[in-house]
């Protein structure tokens, strides 16, 4: 049967305790009245007894009115609420993300997380990669501004931590790992032409490029890790290098790329269905949407329409095998295509946003029929807005230096742009702000 166990096990012995102190307390009461009598019996029969013993009251009242109101002029109680762990209230911070490798032995960690509070740098989110010859930690702190990235760094190495890596961080990496790649995952599962954009969002500074698949048909080599590089098999058939110089990969990190990867290839080519329909100046109605691998016949019967020029200005010479150059274009993983059609279904210009490693091609090829009505003007607007929301900083146009069109339309823009001119070529770079730039008008959206 279960014993009942009271909250104050030992009430006798407490009760006893008090018992014992009453009787300290009383006996103390006795022997002062005592000595206090036997010193008024002295005072009051000497030769000024009663004079000693007023005196000895008014200054008993003197004494206990001063300590009085000094008690009341300086109160002790503090002058507003403090922490209820007693730190002092922080000052100016800086977000950090600092990655550095410990030995994989108990403590290691513990050490470096003990250095960092006792140089009050507040641990926001840490993960481990663990490694052959260790475990690489990487943490985002929030740190005194006071204390740059030199001094966090030596921090980390008294603690025992070594190939320490800093970079100031911003709100947007508060967001946990596990959200991260859920977020990444579905812009991926929406559109095949996110994958290198999601790739390079997890690894942050990093280049992306795509390399088309072999002309004789051999398959792409398998995924492979070596430091600073990756290389993935594209869905596709080509190659998606990542490339990190600064920063060697860790195989967690490998393994999160592969699941992006092997995601895109389950769910084969794909793109938001949405479309734009414009109305020209003339009144004809014209639709403005994704481009992909299934529109190389009607963007090779363009081909066919274009005059020579036409194509010259676009492509800055012949195009001797124009079937594989518009499937590299068309391709999502090489960047975003917009495609014009008209009310009949005729596809009369391709607007181009390649992914150029850290730079970003911005290139128009509008049929001779259908140029000078300002399609060109709302692609590179659209072109620019999808550069925008993919953090992109700038954009390039690459044409012949008397394309007096293409400047044209990238001046209205209304951005910065920079001019390079060599042997006749042009590149135009516009930099991007993260407005972008005016909706164009009267243009409405149907899904």
């Amino acid at each position: 049967m279960p014993q009942l166990t009271s909250s104050n096990p030992r009430p006798s012995r407490s009760r006893h305790h008090h018992w014992r102190r009453d009787l300290v307390e009383l006996s103390a009461v006795f022997t002062a009245v005592a000595f206090a009598d036997l010193v008024a019996n002295v005072v009051v029969h000497g030769p000024e007894g009663p004079v000693l013993l007023a005196a000895s009251a008014v200054a008993l009242l003197a004494t206990a009115g001063f300590h009085i109101w000094w008690a009341r002029r300086h109160s002790h109680a503090p002058p507003g609420p403090a922490p209820a762990d007693g730190t002092q209230e922080p000052g100016p911070t800086t977000l950090w993300r600092l990655r550095t490798t410990v030995r994989d032995t108990p403590g290691s960690l513990g050490a470096v997380c003990m250095a960092l509070a006792d140089a009050h740098v507040d641990i926001l989110t840490l993960q481990t990669h663990p490694l052959a010859d260790g475990t690489v930690d990487e943490f985002l702190l929030r740190a005194p501004a006071a204390l740059p990235a030199h001094a966090l760094a030596q921090v980390i190495g008294a603690a025992g931590g070594r190939d320490t890596w800093t970079e100031r961080a911003d709100a947007h990496d508060l967001v946990d790992t596990p959200t991260r790649m859920l977020n990444l995952a579905t812009r991926t599962a929406l559109d095949a032409a996110e994958l290198p954009l999601a790739l390079r969002r997890l690894f942050g500074r990093c280049t992306i490029r795509s390399v088309p698949a072999p002309k004789d048909g051999t398959p792409a080599p398998e995924d492979t890790l070596e430091e600073t590089m990756m290389r993935l098999r594209d869905p596709s058939g080509g190659t998606i290098i990542v490339e990190r110089a600064y920063l060697p990969f860790t195989p967690t990190e490998f393994a999160r790329a592969r699941a992006l990867v092997e995601l895109d290839a389950r769910l084969g080519v794909r793109m938001p269905a949405s479309r734009d329909v414009l109305t020209l100046p003339e009144g004809n109605e014209i639709t403005i949407r994704r481009a992909g691998p299934e529109d190389l016949d009607a963007a090779r019967a363009m081909h066919d329409r274009c005059s020579p020029d036409t194509l010259a200005q676009r492509y800055h010479g012949p195009v001797p095998d124009a079937d594989r150059y518009l499937r590299h274009l068309l391709s999502p993983r090489f960047g975003r295509t917009l495609a014009v059609e008209t009310a009949s279904g005729r596809l009369v210009a391709l607007a181009h946003l390649l992914w150029d490693g850290d730079e970003n091609e911005v290139a128009l090829l509008v049929e001779d029929e259908w140029q000078r009505r300002g399609i060109g003007a709302q692609l590179l607007r659209k072109l620019v807005g999808h550069a925008v929301e993919a953090g992109r900083g700038s954009v390039y146009a690459v044409t012949r230096s008397n394309n007096t069109g293409m400047v044209a339309t990238m001046r209205d823009l209304g951005l910065p742009l920079d001019y390079q001119v060599e042997d006749g070529t042009l590149v135009i770079t516009a930099t991007l702000t993260p407005s972008g730039v005016p909706s164009p008008p009267r243009v409405t959206s149907r899904n």
